[in-house]
């Protein structure tokens, strides 16, 4: 489960007899690389401690909605945009009821509502509640809004009865979970992405770059991966692991970056520039460290290449997403820069909020095209990462489409 690597998980356990098994069910997800936080309910807390689920995820579990310590950490705003998905583990029918209602009365219930990540429910109930009319009608609602479902399996339960309605087992749940990051909608295309900064030296000790951590670079790249796409990373300088399934080309200067992306651009179906490319560079590079003998050192600067500009002028040019990084008046260039590169998506964000900016774990971002405008709320950039892939493969299905 490979795909779990990374990923925030934020479990939500109610309050059933299937309570118990949440305790193997976050330990099978930190065990595949998940980073797992807890949230349960006050009938969870009749059946299993929070003290367990703490010492087996690493994590302080959360139990209030008015939490005041919680508000001053990372209240349930914070939580809920923290999670690359949500998964209840068992959902009674009491909570899918609520679910299905749009209530929003406890702190579990309200991060369903405040979340932009997958939720997924792993219903837990007698038989007969079940089947019962309301909960059919429940998860029917559920399942239209796009709520995942994993089970219930039908067998034995607690109270004696035997049908539908049993939780299913841990490990099903941990492998349904790793399968909400394998969305096929990239499948065997090849996608070539920039990631991170460049470095202009100046001398052998010193160079001029932009600020870029790389953080949604390499999350759009895991979810392309994540999408089935071959995926190939031109990277700067970043300290990130490499996303998994998931090809990466280390460069330094937009030079180097250059060539590296002209180079792979013709093998490829859908390109996409997140890196922080340096628009200017020294014109020359001094063989020794420039010694500081005087108040002042003045450089002179020429233009990098265009990458971007290069791939998308190309006459076989791939489907081409840039990336536009803006302190103000943020939608007015990001459309002038999609349509005097010829681009065929962009994504603008406002990297003076500094929620959403560098080197920071949340983005927001408005991803235009010629004809719309699609608006990314706040959430982290794995998610944004993942919307946005869905956007790409979108739009490349539409324009492969005949008229």
């Amino acid at each position: 489960m490979l795909q779990l690597a990374n990923k925030r998980i934020l479990l939500g356990i109610t309050g059933g007899i299937a309570a118990y098994k949440g305790a193997e069910l976050a330990r099978l997800l930190r065990k595949s690389g998940a980073d797992v936080r807890v949230v349960m309910t006050a009938g969870a807390r009749e059946f299993i401690t929070p003290l367990t689920l703490q010492a087996l995820t690493g994590n302080p579990v959360h139990t209030e909605l008015l939490d005041p310590a919680a508000e001053a950490a990372m209240g349930h705003i914070e939580l809920a945009r923290w999670a690359d998905a949500i998964v209840i583990a068992p959902a009674t029918a009491d909570f899918l009821a609520r679910l299905a209602g749009g209530l929003a009365n406890d702190l579990l219930s309200t991060l369903c509502l405040a979340t932009a990540a997958p939720i997924a429910a792993a219903p837990a109930m007698n038989q007969q509640m079940f089947r019962d009319p309301a909960t059919t009608a429940n998860l029917a609602t559920l399942r239209s809004r796009g709520i995942h479902l994993f089970g219930p399996a039908a067998g034995e339960q607690a109270c004696g009865d035997t049908g539908p309605g049993r939780m299913l087992e841990p490990a099903e749940i941990a492998a349904a979970t790793a399968a909400l990051f394998q969305s096929g909608k990239l499948a065997g295309m090849r996608v070539l992405v920039t990631a991170g900064p460049t470095r202009e030296a100046i001398d052998p000790v010193r160079y001029i770059s932009n600020h870029s951590s790389g953080k949604m670079g390499y999350a759009v790249a895991e979810a392309c991966a994540e999408a089935g796409a071959l995926v190939t990373l031109v990277s700067g300088p970043v300290t990130l692991p490499t996303p998994d399934r998931v090809e990466r080309v280390n460069v330094s200067s937009a030079r180097d970056m250059h060539a590296a992306v002209m180079q792979r651009v013709a093998d490829c179906e859908i390109f996409i520039g997140t890196a922080a490319v340096a628009d200017y560079a020294p014109a020359a590079c001094a063989d020794q460290k420039i010694k500081k003998n005087s108040e002042e050192m003045l450089l002179r600067l020429v233009r990098n290449p265009d990458i971007i500009g290069d791939v998308a002028g190309r006459p076989d040019k791939p489907f081409t997403v840039g990336f536009a990084a803006e302190t103000h008046d943020v939608l007015a260039y990001a459309r002038d820069k999609l349509a005097r590169k010829r681009l065929d998506m962009i994504v603008a964000n406002d990297v003076a909020n500094p929620r959403i900016g560098f080197n920071s774990d949340s983005n927001a971002v408005t991803v235009i095209t010629g004809s719309a405008a699609h608006t990314l709320a706040e959430a982290g950039k794995g998610t944004i990462a993942r919307a946005l892939v869905a956007l790409i493969a979108d739009a490349c299905a539409l324009r492969a489409s005949p008229p």
